[in-house]
């Protein structure tokens, strides 16, 4: 408990002091302000605009940027779609793997374009080396920068008054593409190669097993080892927050994440962007109190699950207990429940892992979240149905976490009696209905989703453990889809045509059902001229409005999803103790 207690304060300290500088920098950069970066990258740059017939210079209106986004994201699909489906006659294939069903290359397909990275299938047995690189790898650089983009957007929204645009989407998507993901990427991939992590194009090794021959048949006495270029696919996998793993076991699996070391990297990358973009958010609105006080909310809902989920895995399986086995803090594997984890890490690892796994739109994991005790298993699970905003994704946390901000002066407009603002800019009724679609768009989607599962024949013949852990079992993956995480409880066979349809629907809505409503947010509050502030102004930066702000999150997420979490985890957790 100690040492993950000490983990968990040295890597949100060493967050906390990249906040301002690499903050400051994406503003920078992403305003095309000049700096050494833009500089050496400005030659590239102009390159890919002259290439692709693009003017960097002429801005777009809300819709115009939507249907760019809109446009972009479905031709993703239809590539990445092909490309599996004809892998097999494409190179880098050490195996020759077979093309994919169309049903598993269509859920894939949306998966990684939505920035979901949800997987049905095994990695390193069904996809080649060409397709995790050329099809997924890109996706988990552009889907990412398409988040940070639309986030760019918004907060142009906030700070222009009386325009008609909020800025070029291809211009955001290359700049947050070159200057952001890549260069950093580039880092983190020579640190967790420097810790062991693969990176190769060497043919799939067959080796010779530890056990002793004398236990096994000749079939039994060899193992297949996957290769592959993992350390680059790692590293953007988790500063994007996409979390598709090349191997199956994801970050469990030694070759993604073979130490502590590259553990420590991986949780701090996934966390890096999504908190950097707050003080990227305050110095674009020329207050940067205005962030702070947005990562102080972030931070107060990641801390509260961050503890239910540690507390409930340090104190270990009281049926195991009663069974005989030593989950105390002197047994050899160091404490708690130590189901579906791996002993290099630990209880208490593990549960930071999956919380901040969950807590942004990542969803890799170095444990299986399936084995978790019910409580434990209920935080990363309310993590992403509180809209995944503690921090959310690349992007994706910061635009989620001001549509709550703009939902909370609303609210307490209301309880004053005069128009709310934020920013200065007054909200009105088209924001709100805007607001109100994205904010409950992805309940509506995870509960009917959830419930069209457990109605149907196609959708319980996927659960291998009836009862309340199967129903969270399907309540997970609606959920982790919906809120375009891609994290599993994987004890449920998803990978059919029902949940392969049904999750990649459910995937592209919860996406795109809140990025439009997001961009025409962005395009009123533009147009709008900047009210001056009275003494009836809410300020959005103090402790009043950030405990606002999170009981905003509270209601509207947690709230909503109470009766379904009864009837799994809280029942299942009863039953247990029982």
């Amino acid at each position: 408990m100690a040492a993950a207690t000490w983990l968990t304060l040295v890597l949100f300290a060493l967050l906390l002091l990249s906040v301002k500088p690499l903050g400051s920098y994406i503003a920078s950069v992403m305003n095309g302000e000049d700096s050494l970066a833009v500089r050496l990258g400005a030659p590239l740059e102009n390159a890919i605009y002259r290439f692709a017939g693009i003017d960097a210079r002429r801005e777009m209106a809300w819709p115009q940027y939507a249907i760019a986004v809109l446009v972009f994201s479905a031709l993703g699909v239809l590539v990445v779609y092909l490309m599996q489906r004809l892998q097999g006659w494409l190179p880098l294939n050490p195996q020759f793997l077979a093309n994919v069903s169309a049903d598993s290359a269509f859920n894939t397909a949306i998966s990684f374009v939505t920035n979901t990275n949800w997987q049905g299938y095994a990695g390193e047995s069904t996809l080649s080396y060409f397709t995790q690189m050329s099809a997924l790898a890109v996706q988990n650089f552009v889907s990412a920068a398409t988040g940070m983009a639309v986030a760019i957007a918004l907060i142009r929204g906030l700070v222009r008054h009386g325009v008609a645009t909020i800025g070029n989407f291809w211009v955001d998507l290359l700049r947050g593409t070159l200057y952001v993901l890549l260069p950093l990427s580039l880092l983190l991939a020579i640190a967790l190669a420097a810790t062991g992590v693969i990176q190769n194009f060497d043919a799939y090794k067959e080796v010779q097993i530890v056990e002793s021959l004398t236990q096994l048949t000749s079939t039994q006495a060899t193992q297949t080892l996957p290769m592959g270029p993992v350390a680059s696919q790692e590293a953007i996998k988790e500063l994007g927050t996409n979390g598709g793993g090349f191997m199956n076991a994801n970050s469990a699996h030694p070759f993604e994440n073979p130490n502590a070391i590259s553990n420590f990297l991986e949780m701090f990358a996934i966390l890096l962007i999504p908190f950097a973009l707050t003080y990227t958010f305050g110095k674009l609105a020329g207050d940067t109190r205005q962030g702070w006080a947005v990562l102080i909310a972030m931070l107060l809902l990641l801390g509260s699950m961050l503890m239910l989920a540690e507390y409930s895995e340090q104190q270990g399986n009281p049926v195991l207990t009663q069974l005989g086995a030593d989950q105390s803090s002197s047994s050899t594997q160091g404490g708690g429940n130590m189901e579906g984890k791996e002993v290099r890490f630990g209880a208490g690892t593990s549960a930071l892992f999956a919380t901040l796994t969950t807590g942004t739109s990542t969803g890799a994991v170095n444990s299986m979240h399936d084995s978790f005790t019910p409580l434990g298993g209920l935080a990363p699970l309310v993590m992403m149905q509180l809209g995944e905003v503690a921090p959310g994704g690349v992007g994706t946390g910061l635009y989620c976490m001001l549509l709550f901000a703009i939902l909370a002066v609303f609210i307490s407009g209301l309880m004053i009696g005069r128009t709310p603002e934020y920013l200065g800019k007054k909200i009105e009724a088209f924001d709100m209905k805007m607001v109100s679609i994205a904010v409950l768009v992805t309940p509506l989607l995870v509960l009917v989703g959830t419930a069209i599962a457990v109605m149907t024949e196609a959708g319980r013949a996927g659960v291998a453990n009836p009862g309340a852990h199967g129903f969270t079992e399907i309540l997970y993956a609606f959920t982790s889809a919906g809120n375009n995480n891609g994290s599993a409880f994987a004890g449920l066979s998803a990978n059919t045509l029902f949940y392969n349809t049904a999750l990649a629907v459910v995937m592209w809505l919860g996406r795109f059902w809140v990025i439009v409503p997001v961009l025409a947010i962005a395009g009123s509050l533009a147009a709008k001229k900047r009210a001056p502030v009275t003494s009836g102004t809410l300020p959005t930066y103090g402790p009043l409005f950030v405990v606002l702000l999170v009981g905003v999150v509270l209601l509207l997420g947690l709230l909503t999803y109470v009766p379904v979490l009864a009837l799994g985890p809280i029942v299942e957790h009863l039953m247990m103790i029982g």
